[in-house]
């Protein structure tokens, strides 16, 4: 079976770490967020758990951007490149995803439109939760009270989000039928041919491409 590598060794590491912090920080600010932690010691905890996960879900993504910058750029543009071909995966995706003819989907780059709408979510609300973060943790009593509830809000209903968000990536990486090989190439990398044609038919053309220029060289 022929079988092509889609993410490498760097980046499931970067994949899982980010994973681990996010459901680190899901949980500490579920425990902060819900009325049932009290406000003394183990409610200080809970909060000092919750910004400690804050400073790696920040410092990974800077510290690899450092060291692959571009890639690190290649990552945002992806999810911000749009054209024809992703409003038809649009208004495809809720009959394909529901068990739909495979075929009614537009042939796809190496992320989808899916995946670039999670992209963006990530991007975006990365910057509301490290903007609204710091504001809380290092200039509470120095910004108006105001600016302080409308940033507890802000911070709220992107948590909301990213939950929502989280799920619908989980539910579609590990049990949907269609995106069976989805879980197992971030173990091994690696994603089978027939899997990249069908979901990544442009990309997949691009490697093979690619693959026969370096054949005749």
């Amino acid at each position: 079976m022929e079988m092509i590598e889609r993410y490498t060794r760097a980046a499931r590491w970067f994949h899982w770490l980010i994973a681990i912090v996010f459901f680190e920080m899901a949980l500490s600010g579920l425990l902060i967020f819900l009325p049932w932690v009290p406000s003394g010691t183990i409610g200080m905890w809970t909060r000092l758990i919750h910004r400690i996960g804050a400073v790696f879900l920040v410092g990974a993504p800077a510290i690899f951007m450092l060291f692959a910058w571009q890639r690190s750029w290649d990552f945002i543009k992806e999810a911000f490149t749009w054209g024809k071909e992703d409003l038809e995966w649009l208004r495809a995706a809720p009959g394909y995803y529901f068990g739909g003819d495979p075929r009614m989907m537009p042939p796809q780059g190496y992320i989808n439109t899916g995946m670039k709408l999670y992209r963006i979510s990530i991007i975006l609300g990365g910057g509301v939760f490290l903007i609204t973060g710091f504001i809380m943790t290092f200039l509470r009593g120095i910004v108006p009270p105001a600016v302080f509830q409308w940033c507890l809000v802000l911070h709220d209903v992107t948590f909301i989000v990213a939950i929502g968000m989280f799920l619908l990536h989980f539910q579609l990486g590990v049990f949907h039928p269609r995106m069976d090989e989805s879980l197992l190439s971030m173990f091994d990398g690696k994603v089978s041919g027939v899997y990249a044609k069908s979901h990544h038919g442009k990309w997949y053309d691009g490697v093979n491409n690619r693959d026969d220029d370096n054949s005749s060289e």
